[in-house]
């Protein structure tokens, strides 16, 4: 890409009646092919008024409103669309330098530093979420419309200073990331659910759902692997808990994890996940991927929602019962909310021994009283008795994680499911978090308590060979 093509004053190259964003004419001089226009960033979008940790007011002067004019008048989305970041931000160095001797502009070098990157975010990236995507220590961020931008660090939710220009800059981000996974979101579809491409969950609604303006909530996915064994030191579980679900994971049993919103379910799925062996193969069905498994054979399907005419829509139950028919050694099913919890508790009872799920509930038996309900809800006509025994029959476990009032995040309990009493279904607790008290600091203080048990699916575990591991975690006599 040379420097010419880059730097051309778009405006000029425009006939009468075409978009300003439109792709140049052969005669352009660009090497390669244009880039559609559907692809092409809006030259609008391109001037974003803050940065994060910095005022509206110390950023926004007249001699960078000035500047960010004369520059989206020669820059020419086509080019700037074929060239990597890098390349992107080295051409707006150099026409930020040049503009500024030409107009006699008076911007230090923090203030062009600063508007080079403001443009380069929103060319090729997410504009003013970018330095928040960045920052380890966020892992949730909420825009709730253009000048009111939150995010959780360490369990707390913070305010931030980023601000977009206006509702149309946010919902171009939205429909941005949106379009990159394939998902329409509009005023007649305003409610989607995306990921990035660093497997951060994105769900967007849209004004007039939204009443402030597009509302964003980002998922950041971890870049750290976490293990059990991390976990157990980071304080969520013990570490007797984590060798447990370690075994409970290569022992093959049926797992449920439950818990809040942002309560960290996925993240320890991530973690049971990877005990399991590299020689099975997975299956993971999700509305929106964000698993990260690290075995070598895992086939990853995702649901598709409704096109424009209301048809082609595939939804978890679609997807599950496919999936039995792709000899699948395991099942996992990203969140059960509905019908598919039938299905998903027939592949455990059909031979897909340790399948896993994330379900929304406070408590174990709240877990299993939801599945319940969502078997119901597919419509099957089954008698409650039946299917509490399907329920007893495929679920081993459910582990509870909890998000505490501290902002950490620990297991609150792991379950087992033993069986029926007449109609009701019968649990036991493995372990427990038992509250102790508060530190000066706010942080809650407590233990993992272990109930000595000896679960139904102890002969299971033998059979793997990790009957010895199970009762030294358990200071248990053969």
């Amino acid at each position: 890409m040379n420097r010419g093509s880059f730097g051309r004053r778009v405006v000029t190259e425009v006939e009468p009646g075409q978009a300003a964003n439109a792709a140049p004419t052969p005669d352009a001089g660009h090497d390669a092919a244009p880039t559609p226009v559907s692809q092409q960033p809006d030259p609008r979008e391109f001037a974003t008024p803050t940065t994060l940790g910095q005022s509206p007011g110390g950023i926004v002067d007249e001699a960078r409103g000035a500047m960010r004019a004369q520059l989206l008048t020669r820059i020419d989305p086509t080019a700037a669309g074929r060239m990597s970041p890098e390349g992107l931000r080295v051409e707006i160095m150099r026409l930020v330098e040049e503009i500024g001797s030409e107009q006699r502009l008076q911007l230090n070098s923090r203030e062009q530093s600063t508007l080079v990157q403001e443009l380069v975010n929103d060319m090729v990236g997410l504009g003013p979420l970018e330095p928040l995507l960045r920052d380890e220590t966020v892992t949730d961020i909420m825009i709730n419309g253009p000048a009111d931008v939150w995010v959780e660090r360490r369990g707390k939710l913070e305010l931030t200073a980023v601000k977009f220009r206006d509702n149309q800059h946010v919902a171009n981000i939205a429909q941005r990331i949106a379009a990159a996974v394939g998902r329409r979101v509009d005023e007649t579809s305003p409610i989607a659910d995306a990921r990035l491409l660093d497997g951060s969950r994105v769900n967007i609604v849209l004004p007039p759902l939204a009443l402030k303006g597009p509302t964003l909530s980002i998922r950041k996915f971890s870049q750290r692997k976490i293990t059990l064994d991390i976990m157990a030191k980071q304080g969520n579980m013990s570490e007797e808990m984590s060798k447990f679900l370690e075994i409970a994971g290569r022992a093959r049993l049926n797992i449920i994890i439950s818990g809040g919103t942002g309560s960290g379910k996925t993240t320890l799925m991530n973690a049971v996940s990877r005990t399991i062996d590299p020689g099975e193969r997975i299956v993971t069905i999700e509305d929106a991927a964000e698993l990260q498994l690290q075995q070598p054979h895992v086939v990853s399907l995702e649901t598709r929602p409704p096109n424009l005419e209301g048809s082609g829509e595939v939804n978890q139950r679609d997807l599950l019962k496919n999936a039995l028919r792709m000899r699948p050694d395991r099942i996992i099913v990203g969140e059960t909310r509905g019908g598919e919890a039938f299905d998903m508790l027939q592949a455990m009872n059909t031979g897909h021994d340790g399948s896993m799920s994330t379900v929304h509930a406070n408590t174990p038996r709240d877990a299993l009283a939801r599945i319940e309900n969502m078997v119901l809800m597919a419509g099957v006509g089954l008698p409650l008795r039946a299917i509490r025994t399907q329920i007893v029959s495929a679920i081993d476990l459910v582990v509870q994680i909890e998000r505490m009032r501290d902002g950490i995040r620990r297991l609150q309990a792991i379950t087992e499911v033993i069986g029926l009493e007449g109609d009701v279904i019968t649990t036991q607790d493995l372990f427990l978090y038992q509250y102790d008290g508060e530190n000066r600091d706010g942080t809650l203080r407590g233990h993992f308590a272990a109930s000595r048990y000896r679960p139904r699916f102890l002969e299971r575990i033998a059979s793997f060979g990790l009957e010895q591991r199970f009762m030294e975690i358990f200071g248990l006599e053969g």
